[in-house]
């Protein structure tokens, strides 16, 4: 049942016929732990829902989080079913609409069913015993003999006496405030948890009946199109917000169907009543513009420039661990080695799209976004609104794996609305949506250590950095409404420890400002932090004369881990063999094999963990072209307790596919300090043509909870094929993405340090 027609949390905190589990509003609201925040002053002063039991026969689960196609919407209702003892087909997920939610912070860092499904998992419970309860005395039999199915109570001794939710709520109105422990469910009789279940948002989707936020439309709407200023993609420098120097409107003057050109600071905009109008309008648009000092500019004209200009940032150091006060044995060597990860796009397959109704009641948003409470933030602090007048109605979009331009678009419209009185839709175009978007940030990882003379790893020090802020709407950057920052957004922590036991460690961040502008991609600093731990320590492995799977095993203390890495290992038919020189075949392909083992660990230092994976991977090299073919995968993964085991496959499976592309093709180039991918052809992405034999176990150690699963499968890719490479070539490759340019660029290097 669609979203709108069902009752809103303030008709069913007052209706009759109903059971609600709430909690009291929150006087500073908090996301779930070790997530941001969102900077907002509002307090709320209505209850937070999280369950609703309808006497129709209907349940509604509320949380904060959105489904950004990770399926997150059937795996709560399976949660809420299972605990209600209620078909799954009664349930419905209320999900991210600010005003009818929890506020349990942005749907990052795989948390939605690791965390913020926990509340909503005791408030089922809850309900359910409440409604025991209430049968019991109904039906005049002890709690302890009645048993609940589908909905219904019955009496264990006397089948026929029974009452279902309806009956027990007719002329009833209960309300349960949250509590923070229920008797939970026993798993061995779970009938719904742990069972593949099909997304409940495919049939819609298939017969085209999901309406999409790129699909809304509404009575008296008109289009928009920003004219963005001449810095696209950064938004920090004394340049961003005061750049205009002149609008020209009679250029655009009698073009058929304008409305209106808005100008606040550096934000250009214009509205006509249709979409080819108004694009015509923005494209006519003469606007003068100062061009920034080339000097303010970030030194980037192409990868090689990457490391150089982002050790120039200003950093604060902010040490993370610290037990190095062992000193290094007798004849132990230093290993020294430098990693880089480049900005890489969210590349949302639609650009993003929003429409925005600005009114005298307030402000209505429908968006795409990640962060719905966030958004509502910012646009009142644009607006000048009171978040409690802000409405944001969450619809899909076309994903994002992070934060792209959705909440950008959405700014956009509200603004041009305010300026029209009328409802306008801003739909960005594949040029704005690729330069503007806050990329993935690039990322510098240096790692130095000592190894003894048998081979045993002897310490391990490592500095990341990782620049970048919280990426605000960007309309308040060009209004001015928001200062260009220079305070870093501690986020280049997560897995920065490595998961080998290092007898001595030294485990640090340097926290950088953005270069250009970026913001959370999926796996975050994670992934490249993994990159370079895995790198390092395949590479000891092979310096001590050692098996790679052998030689990480001896040093993995985590049976979990050593059980995730020996079961791909397995799996693969993984044996140890002895170092051989490079040897072709008779097409000239080199070929290698390479693993790797991750467990995400998220949120700000020390984090905590979210699901374990580990990948081996085939490939094969021809060093003259540089080409690669990832020819079989086999990925293991333990996500503990899986709530639909189907949709943990298809999110491995997507995030393999994905990270494929991240590893072996996707880089932002830039031109003149500015990212310059305009289009797919200036950022390729991975080919079903490419696509290798996947094998994916998944594995579920009994009575384990869940963990978070959407992230953690990527960690690692790219380090498996960097020593897979290395098995093929002799040759380390610390620089994804691994394109057949950087290959022969590499082998040239690895050759000439040979000679």
């Amino acid at each position: 049942m669609p979203t709108n027609a069902l009752p809103t949390r303030d008709a069913l905190l007052h209706q009759p016929d109903v059971l609600v589990v709430f909690r009291d509003p929150q006087p500073t609201p908090k996301p779930a732990p070790g997530q941001p925040g969102t900077h907002s002053d509002f307090v709320p002063t209505e209850p937070e829902l999280f369950i609703a039991v309808l006497a129709d026969g209907r349940v509604l689960g509320f949380n904060g989080h959105v489904d950004l196609g990770t399926g997150i919407r059937t795996a709560l209702g399976q949660i809420v079913a299972e605990e209600l003892e209620v078909p799954f087909e009664a349930v419905t997920m209320v999900l991210g609409h600010p005003s009818e939610v929890p506020n349990q912070g942005p749907t990052i860092a795989s948390a939605s069913i690791q965390i913020t499904a926990q509340p909503l998992r005791i408030a089922a419970a809850q309900a359910r015993e409440r409604l025991r309860t209430l049968a019991a005395a109904r039906l005049e039999v002890p709690v302890d003999r009645l048993v609940i199915a589908e909905g219904t109570v019955h009496d264990r001794e006397d089948p026929a006496r029974r009452v279902d939710y309806g009956g027990l709520l007719a002329g009833r109105r209960e309300a349960l405030k949250l509590a923070a422990e229920a008797p939970l469910k026993p798993r061995a009789d779970y009938r719904l948890v742990g069972r593949p279940a099909a997304r409940v948002d495919i049939p819609a989707k298939a017969r085209g009946e999901l309406t999409f936020v790129h699909d809304v439309r509404v009575p008296g709407m008109l289009h928009g199109r920003v004219v963005r200023p001449p810095y696209h993609g950064l938004d920090r420098g004394e340049f961003v917000g005061n750049s205009l120097i002149e609008v020209d409107r009679d250029s655009v003057a009698g073009l058929p169907g304008l409305v209106e050109v808005v100008v606040m600071g550096d934000f250009v905009g214009v509205v006509a009543e249709r979409e080819e109008q108004a694009i015509q309008a923005a494209r006519q648009l003469r606007v003068r513009w100062r061009e920034p000092d080339p000097a303010a500019l970030p030194a980037l004209n192409g990868a090689e420039d990457l490391e150089a200009a982002l050790r120039a940032l200003p950093a604060q150091r902010r040490p993370l661990l610290d037990d190095e006060d062992i000193d290094p044995p007798a004849g132990a060597t230093t290993l020294r080695r430098t990693y880089v990860w480049p900005y890489q796009l969210h590349g949302s397959i639609g650009p993003s799209c929003s429409v925005a109704e600005y009114g005298e009641q307030g402000l209505t948003v429908w968006s795409g976004t990640q962060n719905p409470h966030s958004l509502r933030a910012d646009l009142a602090r644009l607006l000048e609104l009171d978040e409690g007048i802000i409405e944001i109605r969450r619809l899909e979009a076309s994903g994002c794996y992070g934060r792209n331009c959705a909440d950008d678009v959405g700014a956009d419209a509200a603004l041009l609305s305010r300026a029209v009185g009328r409802p306008v839709r801003v739909q960005l175009s594949r040029e704005e949506e690729h330069l503007w978007e806050p990329k993935g940030a690039a990322q510098v990882m240096d790692v130095e250590g000592e190894q003894a003379a048998d081979g045993a790893p002897a310490s391990y020090r490592f500095l990341t950095r990782y620049p970048s802020d919280n990426a605000p709407t960007l309309a308040l950057r060009l209004t001015g409404k928001a200062a260009a920052s220079e305070t870093p957004f501690q986020m280049g922590d997560r897995t920065a420890v490595p998961p080998y036991a290092y007898p001595a460690r030294h485990i640090a961040c340097d926290d950088v400002p953005t270069l250009i502008r970026a913001a959370w991609l999926r796996g975050v600093s994670a992934l490249p932090n993994t990159f370079a731990h895995e790198s390092y320590i395949d590479e000891l492995a092979e310096r001590a004369g050692e098996d790679p799977l052998a030689y990480r095993l001896r040093y993995l203390d985590d049976e979990r881990a050593r059980a995730v890495l020996s079961g791909a290992a397995e799996r693969a038919g993984w044996q140890p063999r002895q170092r051989r020189a490079p040897a072709p075949d008779a097409d000239g392909w080199l070929h290698g094999r390479g693993l790797a083992y991750a467990r995400y660990v998220h949120s700000k230092f020390p984090g905590f963990g979210a699901a374990l994976a580990a990948w081996v991977a085939f490939l094969k090299v021809h060093p003259d072209s540089g080409e690669i073919r990832v020819q079989r995968l086999v990925v293991s993964q333990d996500a503990g307790l899986m709530i639909n085991p189907a949709g943990v496959r298809h999110q491995v499976h997507g995030n393999i596919i994905q990270m494929l592309g991240r590893t072996l093709k996707e880089s932002v180039p830039f031109e003149d300090g500015r990212p310059a991918a305009r289009e797919w052809g200036g950022y390729p992405l991975l080919r079903f043509s490419e696509l290798p034999d996947i094998d994916l176990l998944l594995l579920e150690p009994p009575e384990t909870p869940p963990l978070g699963v959407g992230e953690s499968t990527a960690l690692p890719a790219a380090p498996a094929i960097a020593n897979a490479l290395f098995d093929a070539t002799g040759v380390r490759f610390r620089r994804p993405p691994f394109t057949a340019d950087r290959v022969r660029a590499t082998l040239a290097a690895g050759a000439r340090e040979a000679v």
